[in-house]
């Protein structure tokens, strides 16, 4: 089973209960603990979306009574990365090569974040981007990030002779 059909699998199983959403989430910050620091609550999961909101607190401001750009990176980078991981199918095999994140506006007040990712047929090493959007609670776009990933075949490895 892959990484991201285990999220499905571990989603499905808790979610729908009282605090399972906040659980499920807790759980992936401790898998990822840099993820973990800015605490996102995952909303919605499916196969290639991901919703997730983050509070406003202390720990992730700036100096400009704003939240944080890399704060803001953190919640982007964990919604595309789990839209990218769950969409994955068992066959393939992806890591990141680059981010670049485009501030709109300051971000205060809860922040609600989305990644989509829709796989084309794939064969060979591919890269793709991936477009997550970080929203304040008035729906305006506060950042806009674009993750680059190379995608592709699973190889064989080769056991490393003793």
């Amino acid at each position: 089973m892959s990484l991201g059909q285990r999220l499905l699998t571990l989603w499905h199983r808790v979610a729908h209960l009282p605090g399972g959403k906040r659980l499920f989430s807790y759980l992936l910050g401790r898998q990822v603990p840099y993820t973990g620091t800015v605490r996102p609550i995952i909303v919605e999961l499916r196969p290639g979306y991901v919703r997730a909101e983050m509070d406003d607190r202390r720990i992730v401001r700036n100096h400009l009574n704003s939240i944080h750009a890399v704060a803001l990176v953190n919640l982007a980078e964990v919604v595309g990365g789990l839209a990218m991981l769950t969409g994955l199918p068992a066959n393939l095999r992806a890591i990141v090569t680059g981010l670049s994140i485009e501030y709109k506006k300051k971000a205060r007040g809860r922040l609600t974040a989305e990644a989509t990712v829709q796989l084309p047929a794939i064969d060979g090493d591919i890269d793709l981007p991936v477009q997550s959007v970080v929203m304040d609670a008035a729906g305006d776009v506060v950042a806009a990030m674009t993750v680059r990933w190379r995608v592709g075949p699973l190889r064989e490895r080769v056991p490393v002779p003793a």
